[in-house]
């Protein structure tokens, strides 16, 4: 990122800040209007479930609307919002009594993490995949992939938010970050091998009840 493009960011947070402070409705309209789609594409990819990430959707922006004196504009907006939306599903998760995003995968990955030195600037293996295959299966296959792996893929992939920014929204260290995208990198080639083969097969058998039937 260039220098002033770094400014331009920063510029923009402070604006975001301000109008939030006032609570500013053309400006909550504007927001909504940007980060809509972004922000329900990876409810959806946390929850899996498209009611429950249409509720938690309302649910972030009335958090928004009722705390945004608390955005200082010294991060990117999208990491406040996108952690508020985290910890929304999180809520909702221990209600449930089900396990936490973090209790989900954790043990040996701490611990593994420092092998991984991955993620350079540049097309990454990810980019390089969703250039290459149906853009649908691949985010058929990343809701298949653990709820850990599959929101760094997200944060990284479809949000482009840096190292820094995905450990700032998930709260965990930075090496337990990239030894996700690593692992979730790694899981999603064979769950797309699986996906074309298990299509491959149901073409084949049709193909071979017409020509019974012929």
């Amino acid at each position: 990122m260039t220098t002033e493009a770094a400014r331009q960011i920063e510029r923009e947070s402070a604006a975001i800040a301000c109008g939030l402070k006032r609570q500013d409705p053309e400006l909550l309209d504007r927001l909504i209007d940007t980060y809509q789609h972004r922000l329900m594409r990876y409810l959806m990819f946390l929850t899996s479930r498209r009611e429950v990430a249409e509720d938690l959707f309302q649910e972030v922006w009335i958090r928004v609307l009722r705390r945004g004196s608390q955005y200082d504009g010294r991060a990117r907006f999208e990491t406040w919002i996108f952690a508020i939306a985290r910890n929304l599903v999180i809520d909702l998760s221990r209600k449930r009594t089900l396990a936490s995003l973090d209790e989900m995968r954790e043990g040996n990955e701490d611990r593994e993490s420092s092998q991984f030195e991955m993620v350079q600037e540049g097309p990454s293996p990810f980019d390089q995949l969703e250039c290459q295959e149906n853009a649908s299966e691949v985010a058929t296959v990343l809701l298949s992939l653990e709820p850990a792996y599959r929101e760094v893929l997200t944060l990284r992939f479809h949000e482009e938010m840096s190292l820094d920014e995905i450990a700032t929204v998930t709260r965990v260290p930075l090496s337990t970050v990239k030894s996700r995208l690593y692992r979730g990198l790694a899981a999603l080639k064979p769950e797309l091998l699986k996906l074309r083969s298990g299509g491959a097969r149901g073409r084949s058998a049709e193909t071979g009840s017409a020509e019974v039937e012929a």
